[in-house]
């Protein structure tokens, strides 16, 4: 770990200990479908529609004989619902059917999957599977970049990259978690906490006081 890798981690851990997965969740298959819901929205969002969700829905099975337009009613209050019950649809009767029911534990496997892309696949993995990992959402790429540990103009799958590098691969997954939190409750996009950052002193784009 380089220099400023480790002073990051340092940091943040001090900061959030115990961050993890905030998504609710009691089995692999609403693991998911909460990641898959997660796109372009709040964990706080998904998780109150999956309250109700998944008091109606138990099943691989339920998913996959669910009436389309219902299944876009239940999760209408998120953005991209049509779009995201498609593939909750189409993830669902591919791993019954291909799978038994059992998620392939590969990335490719699971980049097949309709609505999998390779975040949703690193955070399920990382989850469910426990295989280490770095997935870059939002949170994670403007800290990144904020914290001099990726440049701005890099792809998510350069930052993925240069993060697995810069950290040791059995601290992927704590990384993943506490750079999410420090991104969504501390280094935030537009009132970052900057009067209070301990790493203020790093960052490439301090905001004005």
């Amino acid at each position: 770990m380089n220099e400023r890798a480790n002073r990051v981690y340092q940091e943040i851990t001090s900061l959030y200990p115990l961050a993890h997965c905030e998504l609710r969740y009691s089995n692999a298959l609403e693991l998911m479908i909460a990641i898959i819901l997660s796109a372009q929205t709040t964990d706080l969002a998904v998780n109150q529609t999956t309250l109700t969700l998944f008091e109606k829905y138990h099943s691989f099975e339920d998913y996959i004989q669910a009436d389309l337009s219902e299944l876009e009613h239940d999760i209408r209050h998120l953005g991209l619902y049509k779009n995201k019950a498609r593939s909750i649809q189409g993830m669902a009767t591919i791993v019954y059917q291909k799978y038994q029911g059992v998620f392939p534990s590969k990335m490719k496997e699971l980049l097949d999957l309709p609505g999998v892309g390779r975040k949703t696949a690193n955070v399920f993995l990382s989850e469910w599977y426990k295989i280490p990992g770095i997935a870059v959402d939002t949170h994670v790429s403007r800290v990144s970049v904020r914290l001099g540990l990726a440049k701005k103009q890099d792809a998510v799958n350069i930052i993925e990259e240069k993060l697995m590098r810069k950290f040791p691969k059995n601290q992927w997954i704590e990384v993943h978690h506490k750079l999410i939190f420090f991104g969504r409750y501390f280094c935030k996009a537009s009132s970052p906490n900057c009067n209070q950052c301990p790493l203020i002193d790093i960052c490439k784009t301090p905001f004005p006081k």
